[in-house]
């Protein structure tokens, strides 16, 4: 019999965009998927690295950093699930790591600290993704990169011009991750609008810190009457300030790691989904786009056999919204340009 958590987890990934009508496909029809996780040793990599063990769409779990790595795998690989598990540390074994690979997630780097912006992330964190993405572009080229690693707003256009420099860009296969938004939208909203969390869903638009996160609460599902234009901004407020909020509860011991875990294994299954071929997948995501003046922007996004099919337009806004729109672009702006700079100049 399959244990309980097994089926828990794969419920509350069914559940994670249920509203799109995505299925789960079992692990006899699934073809072989090799997922790498690029960082699997920290704070948002073991417990994702468990999370994507248990997914049955996963056939091959490549985990690597710098550090550590060994002891996660042999861990995570006595669980009696699918996946073939394997770990690997320092920079000599990244190619083996990413060789093959279908989907490769990135979590590596610091996390942040009390008094920290995603900002001050940026001189660390910069650098190390430069140096996987350089890696991704010559041992797996085709693979769909799930970007975690902070500053997404910037890190994301760090990749793709790593990748263009390289002759290896594909903008359907490179993806800020902004799940945790959604995740955070969803929950407060169900909370405060006391409607059942799974039935839930809220578009997330814009980027992936501060002010530049845009809940469309106005699209939010099911709707409720009952939420007042201060309560809207509360809710926008505490989804834009969600990570801070757990940065200051964990006292300087630790970011939204499992969170940010739990949304990073949403995102990972529904591309998944999409590279095999399951119908009407859409997250939120932040990819190279057309909807608004800036090169990258967070909206819903079709996923599909070769990444991002569709992205879709903003819809509907509410006057509160198209406000929070424009004051997004200018910071959000300068985020994707500082990336831009960075791996132009490095």
């Amino acid at each position: 019999m399959r244990s309980f958590l097994v089926r828990s987890v794969e419920s509350a990934l069914r559940r994670g965009g249920a509203s799109y009508g995505r299925r789960l496909f079992s692990s006899d029809a699934a073809p072989e998927r090799k997922v790498a996780i690029l960082g699997a040793a920290g704070g948002i990599g073991q417990p994702l690295a468990l999370l994507m063990k248990l997914n049955p769409l996963v056939s091959s779990l490549s985990l690597y950093d710098i550090a550590g790595t060994p002891g996660v795998a042999a861990d995570v690989s006595h669980i009696n699930t699918r996946a073939q598990v394997a770990g690997y540390a320092c920079e000599d074994q990244l190619g083996t790591a990413l060789e093959g690979s279908d989907v490769v997630i990135i979590p590596a780097g610091v996390p942040r600290k009390p008094g920290m912006t995603r900002d001050d992330l940026f001189k660390i964190n910069a650098g190390i993704v430069k140096s996987l993405c350089t890696a991704i572009a010559k041992y797996c080229p085709n693979a769909v990169v799930n970007m975690i690693s902070n500053p997404v707003n910037s890190t994301v256009p760090i990749a793709s011009e790593v990748f263009k420099k390289a002759g290896t860009y594909d903008e359907k296969k490179l993806f800020g991750v902004t799940t945790l938004d959604v995740v955070r939208a969803k929950t407060f909203y169900a909370g405060k609008a006391k409607v059942p969390v799974a039935d839930v869903n809220v578009p997330v638009v814009g980027g992936h810190a501060g002010i530049t996160i845009l809940p469309l609460f106005s699209q939010a599902t099911p709707v409720s009457n009952d939420l007042s234009h201060e309560d809207i901004k509360a809710l926008t407020k505490r989804t834009q300030d969600g990570g801070t909020e757990v940065v200051e509860a964990k006292a300087g011991k630790g970011s939204a790691t499992l969170s940010m875990a739990y949304a990073g294994a949403i995102f990972a299954d529904a591309c998944l989904k999409g590279l095999n071929g399951a119908p009407d997948i859409v997250e939120c995501s932040f990819v190279q786009s057309s909807v608004t003046e800036l090169p990258f922007f967070a909206s819903k996004v079709k996923l599909g056999k070769n990444g991002v099919e569709e992205v879709f337009g903003l819809g509907s806004l509410s006057d509160y919204e198209k406000e929070g729109l424009e004051n997004l672009k200018p910071e959000l702006k300068a985020s994707i340009e500082k990336g831009i700079k960075f791996a132009q100049e490095n």
